[in-house]
């Protein structure tokens, strides 16, 4: 990475990555690698959370089990939230980044919330995105972005280490878009370049704020900016997955969920349709 790049990732002093620990089989982590090569590409803290989900306290899934065997696996659990917070720890010695951990043990909802509150105390959040197989994933980011006030990062499988010389700006004209942007101008400043993307047939694209009249403000900033105006290719979402391999691009950057989440889980939306399937890490911002 140049120096300028350096430079101007410098902007981002601190990291959290978040982890929920819910069954034996999860190991592997796409955002653990990944924020902590962003961090040392910064110059940044790193904090990691590492939680486990604690079964015992929580009624709506201690049922079928005895006392004996729920406590059991709350143990094994809490044990490989704590490996995962050791092995990164390591990790993150060698590559010369400062980082603390924290591993809590928690009910379900607790879980959600102590991330999102961890989440207000860094500039922005990483956390692992790929096939929802349970509502602790889902929740989780949706919480963390609804709740914190921060960004998010959400890293599909397969991209364990950050990226960002080619970066794609998804433009509507709305206030999350604008916030989306704002929140990623360290990231776009150190990109080589950056594509601010309208997609829409030509009315909608007129009727809300050009991604020409948002250009000039990036380009103030430093940012190396082009503006290309999309008709849709089946949806929109898919129109931004094609022009991301297109654009070779390392990353999107998006405002999320411009209706309530509620909308969203019996609507679909675009930030929806990206998370469960996008081929690069998406910058979100609410």
């Amino acid at each position: 990475m140049s120096q300028q790049a350096s430079s101007a990732l410098a902007g981002i002093r601190d990291v959290l990555i978040g982890i929920a620990v819910e069954n034996e089989g999860e190991t592997a982590s796409s955002a653990i690698g990944y924020g902590l090569t962003l961090a040392k590409a910064a110059g940044a803290h790193l904090t990691l959370q590492s939680a486990s989900w604690r079964l015992s306290g929580d009624d709506r899934w201690i049922s079928g089990f005895d006392d004996g065997s729920v406590a059991e696996i709350d143990r094994r659990l809490d044990a490989l939230a704590r490996a995962i917070a050791e092995r990164a720890a390591g990790d993150a010695r060698m590559a010369g980044v400062v980082c603390t951990t924290e591993t809590p043990s928690l009910p379900y909802p607790a879980v959600i919330r102590r991330l999102a509150e961890q989440a207000r105390l860094h500039d922005l959040a990483i956390l692992d995105a790929g096939i929802w197989t349970c509502d602790l994933d889902r929740e989780a980011l949706e919480a963390t972005l609804f709740e914190s006030g921060r960004p998010v990062i959400a890293v599909p499988p397969g991209h364990a280490v950050f990226a960002g010389r080619r970066i794609i700006v998804a433009w509507d004209g709305s206030a999350p878009a604008a916030r989306a942007a704002n929140d990623a101008m360290p990231i776009l400043r150190a990109a080589e370049a950056v594509e601010i993307v309208t997609v829409g047939n030509a009315a909608e694209i007129r009727d809300a704020v050009p991604g020409a009249e948002f250009a000039p403000h990036l380009a103030r900033h430093g940012v190396n900016v082009i503006v290309n105006d999309l008709p849709v290719s089946g949806s929109i979402g898919d129109t931004l997955r094609s022009q991301a391999g297109l654009f070779r691009a390392d990353m999107i950057v998006m405002g999320a969920y411009r209706h309530s989440r509620t909308r969203q889980f019996f609507f679909g939306g675009v930030t929806r349709s990206l998370l469960r399937s996008c081929p690069v890490p998406l910058f979100l911002s609410r």
